[in-house]
């Protein structure tokens, strides 16, 4: 592992200020495989275990959002699973299991009986319960003595990833509960869902910068690299390559364009060719301990003769570049996603550029698209989630692009920590066009 990923850093969770926390990279899956396990999350010696650190965190959630007890539902989790459960459960269960967290800071998993060991070995958890035959009459009884008044569970109708319970498993928990009192009392988690996935602990902002600082460091190292003449495909394959050297993992497939021969979005690299008079623009992120960056980064390629880019070209990365500065300014703890997006696209319109056609930021952590608040329009296929208000130690993204036809596009991405004062850049941003 290169010495500059094993950082001694601080960090302050009241303003993500750097202070002084050890955060290293140890791999979860493995640094040479893109197919990594990103639920199972191992017990380190010598460091608070990330899993039980979210765990204390439901406790005092609960209590905030008048909920009095959390009830996760999962099964055969290889195949299917709850987003939440790398957060707070950090294994796989296998046969119908239960976890349940109360406001009091009970964390109680009951599963079956060939998954009790890694649970009960973990410390995660105050109560580990198997059971063999059957879960129902042993949820029955573990409520009844839970008592509670109201029961959160995961579904949601604008936010994924607080929308874990399935259909199926949803009748199923109807059908354990049926001529019980707790099946009138059953609430919506959503509320819990996204603040315990975007309220990032110390250690989160530790590896969620670790993750931003190794693409960063792993796009200056690939320049040098990426040349005319190569292919989109090669392009993401060397940033890939890179990337991986470093300890890391894409944190999802690199995105390319080589000028305007190919659209910008969430399309796969081509065999389309860089040429002279090309913009490069790369979509990528690194995935550390299981945490995820995005960043989008740009490189031009001059015409023979050609002693600077284009004017047009210079103004558009100006212009896009003062926005993500701005509207990081913007970003701090009560703002609404809407009022941040909103600034965006009145800067856009005042130089006269069309508007971009998603969302200015998303949330950052476990997965690349984390859920949650996002800072976006208040169109139909964002649902509530640009109204839910920025919370500290939200980790966003800002990203927003130009299109210049015959150049390529102007984007570029940028992961900041939500502070009292605004956003903190997670890496240095990129501030001047690079030219080859």
């Amino acid at each position: 592992m290169p010495l500059e990923y094993v950082r001694r850093t601080v960090i302050d969770i009241k303003d993500c200020s750097t202070i002084e926390h050890i955060a290293s990279s140890d791999s979860i899956g493995g640094t040479n495989t893109f197919d990594v396990d990103v639920l199972f999350e191992p017990v380190y010696l010598g460091r608070m275990d990330i899993v039980k650190e979210k765990i204390q965190q439901v406790g005092p959630l609960l209590d905030e959002l008048d909920i009095d007890l959390w009830l996760l539902f999962v099964r055969e989790t290889p195949m299917l699973t709850d987003p939440v459960m790398s957060l707070v459960v950090g294994f796989h269960a296998t046969w119908q299991s239960f976890f349940v967290y109360t406001r009091q800071g009970e964390a109680i998993a009951l599963i079956g009986n060939f998954d009790e060991a890694d649970y009960r070995r973990s410390g995660r958890f105050t109560e580990v319960l198997p059971y063999t035959v059957g879960v129902r009459e042993d949820l029955r009884s573990l409520l009844k003595r839970l008592a509670p008044k109201t029961i959160g569970i995961n579904y949601s109708i604008d936010n994924p990833a607080a929308d874990g319970l399935t259909h199926g498993m949803y009748l199923l928990l109807k059908e354990y509960l049926e001529d019980t009192p707790f099946a009138d009392r059953i609430v919506s988690a959503e509320e819990v869902s996204n603040k315990v996935r975007a309220r990032k602990t110390p250690q989160e902002v530790g590896r969620l910068e670790i993750a931003a600082r190794m693409a960063n460091d792993a796009w200056s190292e690939a320049m040098g690299r990426i040349k005319i003449g190569q292919s989109e495909i090669e392009v993401a394959r060397i940033i890939d390559e890179t990337v991986v050297r470093a300890g890391g993992q894409p944190s999802f497939e690199t995105i390319v364009n080589a000028g305007d021969k190919t659209e910008p979005g969430h399309s796969h690299p081509t065999e389309a060719k860089l040429e002279p008079g090309d913009l490069l623009h790369i979509d990528f992120g690194a995935r550390v301990d299981g945490y995820c960056s995005d960043i989008q980064r740009l490189l031009y390629f001059r015409r023979p003769r050609e002693t600077q880019p284009p004017t047009e070209l210079l103004d558009a990365f100006a212009t896009v570049s003062s926005i993500i500065e701005e509207t990081a300014q913007l970003v701090k703890p009560g703002m609404k996603g809407y009022e941040v997006d909103a600034r965006a696209r009145e800067i856009l319109s005042e130089n006269g550029y069309p508007e971009y056609q998603h969302a200015l930021g998303h949330q950052l952590g476990r997965s690349v698209h984390d859920g949650g608040a996002i800072l976006g329009p208040k169109w139909e296929r964002y649902g509530r989630t640009p109204t839910i208000p920025i919370d500290a130690n939200n980790i966003f993204t800002l990203e927003l692009e130009i299109i210049l036809p015959g150049i390529g596009c102007v984007g570029l991405e940028e992961d900041v920590c939500v502070t009292e004062n605004g956003g903190r850049f997670l890496c240095p941003p990129q501030r001047e066009l690079y030219v080859k």
